[in-house]
C-alpha cells in the first residue's frame, strides 16, 4: 500500500484503513494507526516529488492554512462505529475513482484564494474525523479544476497529507495503546514501501494494472464497511 500510494503523492491512509477494515480492527485503532503510518510515507513522497521540481507553494498554502486547524477539530468529533464506517466507506470509493480514472495533462489555471481556503477547511475536517490525510480528496480537486498537473498535484498532496496527519494525531482525544511489536513491523514495511514508491512515482509513470488491483482491494473494504 505504501509503495502504491507514495508513487502518486499519497500517504496511504485509505489503503491502510481498507486492510484494517477487512480484518475487522476497531475504528479507534484504525484511525490512530493510519495517521501514524501516513507520516513517514507522505513525507518521503513529498521529498521525492520536491526534488524533481514539482512542488508549488502557491498551491499548497491556501489549502493547508485552513485544513490544519480543521483536521485538529475533526479528530475531536466523536463518531459512532457505524457512522465512522459509513463515512470511511464513502471516502474509499472516492479513492477507487481516483485510482482508476484516466486524467490527462491540461494547462494549469490560477487557484482562487477563497477556493483553496474553503476546500482545505472541508477536507481537513473530514480527514481528522476518519483518520486520513486528505490527499485522496485534494488530488482530484486539483486536477478537476486544472489548478495543477498530475505530478504537481502529487507533490502538493503529499505535504498536505503530512501536515493534516500531524494535526489529526494532535487532536485525538484519547491515545489507545497499540501492539508495539506489530506497529514496528508496519512502520518498517510502510517506510520501505514509501521510499521505493516515491522514487518510482516521481520519475516514472504509474502502472495501470497495479492501480486496478489496489482499486479492487478498496472496493472490497468499502463494501465490508457498508454492509458487514
Amino acid at each position: 500500500m505504501a509503495f502504491l500510494y507514495a508513487s502518486v503523492g499519497h500517504g496511504g491512509a485509505s489503503g491502510y484503513l481498507a486492510v484494517l477494515a477487512i480484518f475487522s480492527v476497531a475504528p479507534a485503532v484504525m484511525k490512530q494507526t493510519a495517521l501514524l503510518l501516513n507520516l513517514g510515507v507522505s513525507l518521503m513522497s513529498f521529498i521525492a516529488f520536491y526534488r524533481q521540481g514539482f512542488f508549488r507553494w502557491r498551491l499548497f498554502w491556501p489549502f493547508a492554512l485552513a485544513s490544519i486547524p480543521a483536521a485538529f477539530v475533526g479528530a475531536r468529533i466523536p463518531l459512532s462505529d457505524s457512522t465512522y464506517k459509513q463515512i470511511l466507506g464513502f471516502c474509499l470509493f472516492i479513492a477507487v475513482l481516483r485510482m482508476i480514472s484516466i486524467l490527462r495533462e491540461t494547462a494549469s489555471k490560477p487557484l482562487p484564494l477563497w477556493a483553496g481556503l474553503s476546500a482545505g477547511g472541508a477536507i481537513g475536517l473530514l480527514s481528522g474525523m476518519i483518520g486520513i490525510g486528505g490527499g485522496i480528496i485534494l488530488s482530484p480537486i486539483l486536477l478537476l479544476f486544472r489548478w495543477a498537473s498530475l505530478k504537481e498535484a502529487a507533490a502538493v498532496s503529499a505535504l498536505f497529507i503530512f501536515v493534516n496527519s500531524v494535526s489529526g494525531l494532535a487532536g485525538l482525544k484519547t491515545w489507545i495503546p497499540l501492539d508495539q511489536s506489530s506497529l514496528v513491523y508496519w512502520l518498517i514495511a510502510s517506510l520501505i514501501g514509501g521510499f521505493l514508491g516515491a522514487r518510482w512515482g516521481a520519475g516514472i509513470a504509474s502502472n495501470t494494472k497495479v492501480k486496478w488491483i489496489l482499486a479492487l482491494v478498496l472496493v472490497i473494504a468499502s463494501v465490508k464497511l457498508w454492509f458487514v
